[in-house]
């Protein structure tokens, strides 16, 4: 450190790229010994960082990089979905369903981008801005799944009436995106998820992890 640069300043930049360098968070603790500084300060830090939705902290107290991230720039968010598109247009042609990417935003799922397909005579009408609890809803469900990965889950989450009656969906989580957190799912009106779908969408958060790489 210089006369001309800020000491706490610095280390809160330090949190965030520690942050953006793990998928599965780090606790206080973990914190604490990577930057060589006690718990109060990173508790600081934190608390800081939080007000400002950089960090975010799960109900199990690890921290992760916040959406607030995305928002310092205006036009990250329109490159998120940007690079997202491509791949939902193939996902909703394909299925015939309403395709979408969410991304964790605190304690709740947000829809980023929606491509409806254009051959059926009807889909679900789901629009960007959509925001449900994580433990609901195919996304959500997907993210939840996507932090445990226990080695008996299909990849994918199913679901049926959780958010809308009469609508399914299936999700998969976004894996080995750094500092971004989400699910690549499709909604439709049906009574179950046809086989073939579940696995047709863990292509499609494939194809979007890697291209926001």
């Amino acid at each position: 450190m210089t006369a001309e640069t800020s000491q706490t300043l610095d280390r809160g930049l330090r949190v965030l790229k520690l942050l953006a360098d793990t998928d599965h968070g780090l606790t206080v603790t973990e914190l604490s010994n990577k930057l060589g500084v006690n718990r109060t300060v990173v508790y600081r830090l934190l608390a800081t960082l939080e007000q400002h939705a950089l960090v975010r902290r799960d109900l199990g107290g690890r921290a992760r990089v916040g959406l607030g991230v995305l928002r310092l720039g205006r036009q990250v968010h329109p490159l998120v979905r940007e690079a997202a598109l491509p791949a939902l247009r193939s996902l909703a042609e394909d299925i015939g369903a309403t395709a979408h990417l969410t991304l964790v935003d605190g304690t709740e799922a947000l829809a980023v981008a929606v491509v409806e397909p254009t051959w059926t005579d009807y889909h679900v009408a789901y629009r960007a801005g959509f925001r449900h609890s994580l433990d609901r809803g195919a996304a959500g469900r997907a993210i939840l799944s996507g932090r445990q990965q226990p080695g008996d889950w299909p990849g994918y989450a199913l679901t049926h009436g959780e958010l809308e009656a009469g609508a399914s969906g299936a999700a998969a989580p976004l894996i080995g995106v750094s500092g971004v957190e989400g699910s690549v799912g499709v909604v439709m009106l049906a009574d179950a998820v046809p086989e073939r779908v579940g696995p047709r969408v863990m292509d499609a958060a494939r194809e979007v992890a890697d291209a926001l790489r």
